[in-house]
């Protein structure tokens, strides 16, 4: 007797940053996103107009797929996913946001919602780098630094949403404020944004990104390698502690700075070995998605929302 054939189901996925908006669509068994687009998120405009902007990508995406069956959405920050609210997102300028109803009620779908790290995470997980690792840890470090968790291939999210901020480990006691009102927090020595701000600051050369600083490092530039290896130092530091508390298998490092390859990958490896003593060493590998991982999240998210109702 034959069977009917399930129709493929195709997702609406939003990943909102504080510089873009990424979007696409993602259909059942496909390992890419479809209709993919990005548009500038312009947060200095204040709040509400980023969440019109948001809407409007949204609905830009249902133009293209009216057929969805779904929406999934992940943005930065303090997030409370059960209850589909912002709580707290910086870049953005949202607190309190209830994102997934608004948006729920904005194109009449159900919308999955979650934090843009833990999302890019789980997609690392089921399509990327961590793919057959249940214990890892996802790195992305860029603007900023954060980490998701995964134990037994779930994401550790905290009793109040706010696991992960890897970027606030204290690594340099005294050191530079912080954005959170801390001092000496990993985002000031090690993100793409302070390594390109401290070198602008020591040399006075404006406009450079830290792959400048790194490759300018490789030529023999010494202040550049001195930052450069301040900030891989202060990483293997964070990531010390982090192995330390959550014995993971695996490291995946995404962002801008992981796409330097082993250029990145080898020194902060042997920076991290040098400083484990009983624990287990994690093999510290590139993320495989790139800047496609949290918005892929949010698909895998939509579709998970989709598949069990």
């Amino acid at each position: 007797m034959s069977t009917a054939r399930t129709a493929a189901r195709t997702v609406i996925a939003l990943d909102v940053g504080g510089t873009f908006i990424k979007g696409g669509t993602l259909t059942d068994g496909a390992t890419t996103l479809e209709r993919a687009d990005r548009w500038y998120t312009h947060a200095d405009r204040g709040p509400e107009a980023v969440l019109e902007t948001v809407l409007t990508c949204a609905s830009t995406l249902l133009e293209r797929c009216p057929d969805a069956h779904a929406a999934g959405i992940v943005v930065p920050g303090i997030v409370d996913e059960e209850s589909g609210l912002a709580v707290r997102a910086a870049n953005l300028g949202w607190r309190g946001v209830p994102v997934q109803d608004w948006l729920a009620e904005h194109l009449d779908l159900p919308v999955a919602f979650g934090h843009d790290v833990r999302a890019g995470g789980l997609a690392e997980a089921r399509l990327g780098a961590a793919r057959g690792c249940a214990d890892f840890l996802f790195v992305p470090v860029g603007t900023g630094i954060a980490a998701a968790a995964f134990s037994r291939g779930r994401p550790l999210a905290g009793a109040h949403g706010r696991a992960g901020e890897l970027g606030h480990v204290v690594v340099r006691p005294g050191g530079a404020r912080c954005r959170c009102g801390g001092r000496g927090c990993l985002e000031t020595v090690a993100s793409a944004a302070a390594v390109a701000r401290r070198y602008a600051r020591a040399t006075g050369w404006h406009g450079i990104t830290a792959r400048d600083v790194q490759r300018r490092a490789d030529t023999g530039d010494e202040v550049a390698a001195g930052i450069w290896t301040e900030a891989i130092e202060a990483l293997a530091d964070a990531l010390a502690v982090a192995v330390t508390l959550y014995d993971p298998e695996r490291i995946v490092l995404g962002g801008g700075l992981a796409r330097a390859g082993e250029a990145y990958l080898a020194p902060v490896r042997d920076a991290l070995a040098r400083r484990l003593t009983f624990q287990a060493v994690p093999h510290v590998t590139e993320a495989r998605l790139g800047e496609r991982a949290g918005c892929m999240g949010a698909a895998l998210l939509a579709h998970d929302l989709v598949s069990v109702r």
